[in-house]
């Protein structure tokens, strides 16, 4: 299959077409990104690699970077993290506290903001400093020792993140936050803070879909029982709630971050990560989800 022509055909396509939707405002240091930036970034298991685009800029990853602390819990806790958090897509937005009530401070999932706030606190826990040892996690999955925290952008979002102080102090009222709010939410803010390019993110989760294995040198980053479980969960609530008309248009494990960007998993085979900021009424990426969707579309043979 000719990759390449079909990558081309696609962004030429929607690159021409109208570009609706926002630019995210609740965060200010996000707000004046250029809203006209558009990048794929495709690579395969076998190293095979196409670039469009915006492709190499660097962007503020948001939720995408809860895939990477998802995997580190998972790694270092097992099964016993599931106690914490739940599995099931939440039907409600993505920063909504309305279930925390009637589940007890359990959160629905892991990429729902409660469920990332719990993953920081599992992780604050279990690891000697936390965020660093987080940031080296990152750069050793992705080969890339640049990665780090945008300082500037973990403060535009804590200025603004009143929802996010609510939902660790509400979770942490039944029990399921350990430590010190404001510890969990630094980190939570400074995750969320991470900017990357779409060849660097591309890079950084190949692992999910070479059976938990880096690419670079076979190291097994997760077995193949718990990626299989990170890809199904990406599959069911990587796109909060637009994650069911994602499955039902795409088809692939995915996750949006509302920098635009969003990451899409096709186990055995390759990443493809499209960056567009300007975001829909679900605050996923306008042009990422249709470039997805006529990607999967348009290579329906390799299903």
């Amino acid at each position: 299959m000719n990759y390449r022509e079909i990558l081309t055909d696609i962004y030429e396509t929607i690159k021409n077409e109208e570009n609706k939707g926002q630019v995210t405002s609740f965060i200010p240091e996000l707000s004046g990104v250029n809203p006209e930036h558009f990048g794929v970034f495709f690579k395969t298991v076998n190293n095979d690699e196409f670039g469009f685009g915006s492709f190499n800029d660097k962007f503020s990853i948001q939720s995408i970077a809860k895939v990477a602390s998802l995997s580190l819990a998972y790694k270092i806790l097992g099964k016993r993290m599931w106690k914490r958090i739940g599995v099931e897509p939440s039907g409600t937005a993505f920063n909504s506290l309305v279930q925390l009530e009637a589940d007890k401070g359990i959160p629905r999932n892991p990429f729902i903001n409660a469920g990332a706030i719990v993953v920081c606190d599992i992780l604050i826990s279990q690891l000697d400093n936390p965020q660093q040892d987080f940031l080296s996690f990152m750069r050793y999955i992705s080969d890339n020792p640049s990665i780090k925290f945008s300082p500037k952008i973990a403060k535009s979002e804590k200025s603004t993140g009143f929802r996010n102080i609510a939902l660790c102090n509400f979770i942490k009222s039944f029990g399921n936050i350990k430590n010190d709010s404001e510890e969990v939410l630094d980190f939570y803010f400074n995750l969320c803070s991470i900017e990357m390019s779409c060849r660097e993110i591309s890079n950084c989760f190949l692992f999910l879909a070479n059976q938990g294995r880096k690419v670079s040198d076979n190291k097994q980053i997760i077995n193949k029982s718990r990626t299989k479980r990170i890809n199904a969960i990406m599959q069911t609530c990587g796109l909060y709630d637009e994650s069911g008309e994602f499955t039902f248009k795409v088809g692939l494990p995915g996750k949006s971050g509302i920098g635009g960007g969003i990451l899409a998993i096709h186990p055995n085979k390759h990443t493809i990560v499209v960056w567009s900021p300007k975001l829909n009424s679900k605050g996923n990426s306008y042009r990422g989800m249709k470039f997805l969707e006529l990607f999967t579309t348009k290579t329906s043979s390799i299903f």
